[in-house]
C-alpha cells in the first residue's frame, strides 16, 4: 500500500482538490479514498480498465459526494476570513492532465464533446450542472458525455 500511495496520492490528491477547492478536505478525501480503495481492491477488474481510472473514479466520486453533502455545503457558506481562497496557497501542484497523457487524448473528442468531459471529469460538475452551465437540455450532455467516453475508451486499449 505505501507503495501504490507514492506512486498515486500526488495525482489523486491534485483531482480531488481541484473539485472541493480546500486543502483540508481534500487531504481527508484522499485518505478515505485510499482506505476504500484497500477494502475494495477485489472488486478491481483489470479487464474494464486501467488501475489508475479506477483508482481515480473512487477518489472523484468520493469527492463529488463531500461536495455535495449538507456538512460541506453550510461549512463553505461560513468560512473564516483566514481561510479564505484569496489567502489559501496549494501545498502541492494541482493534477495536471497532461502529466499522464490525458490531455493528448482529450484533444481527439470534438470540442463539444471535450467541453463537458472538462466539466464533469476535471471541475466535478454533475451532469445537470453541466446542461445549466452550458445551456443545453441535458440530454444532450448526457449523450456529448457517452460519446466522448466511447472516443476515449478506444484510444486507451
Amino acid at each position: 500500500m505505501a507503495e501504490f500511495y507514492d506512486k498515486y496520492s500526488a495525482a489523486l490528491y491534485g483531482v480531488i482538490l481541484r473539485i472541493v477547492r480546500r486543502e483540508e478536505e481534500a487531504e481527508d478525501v484522499l485518505q478515505e479514498g485510499m482506505v476504500k480503495i484497500w477494502h475494495s481492491f477485489q472488486s478491481y477488474d483489470a479487464s474494464k480498465g486501467r488501475l489508475f481510472t479506477w483508482v481515480m473514479n473512487v477518489c472523484r466520486n468520493l469527492a463529488i459526494d463531500k461536495i455535495r453533502s449538507r456538512q460541506y455545503r453550510v461549512g463553505t457558506r461560513t468560512q473564516p476570513l483566514d481561510d479564505s481562497p484569496a489567502e489559501r496557497q496549494p501545498a502541492v501542484a494541482t493534477f495536471r492532465p497532461e502529466h499522464i497523457g490525458l490531455q493528448e487524448l482529450t484533444h481527439q473528442l470534438t470540442p463539444d464533446q471535450r467541453q463537458v468531459v472538462d466539466k464533469l471529469y476535471f471541475e466535478g460538475y454533475t451532469q445537470s450542472e453541466v446542461a445549466e452551465e452550458l445551456n443545453l437540455p441535458l440530454g444532450t450532455v448526457k449523450t456529448r458525455a457517452r460519446a466522448a467516453l466511447k472516443v476515449l475508451s478506444k484510444l486507451i486499449r
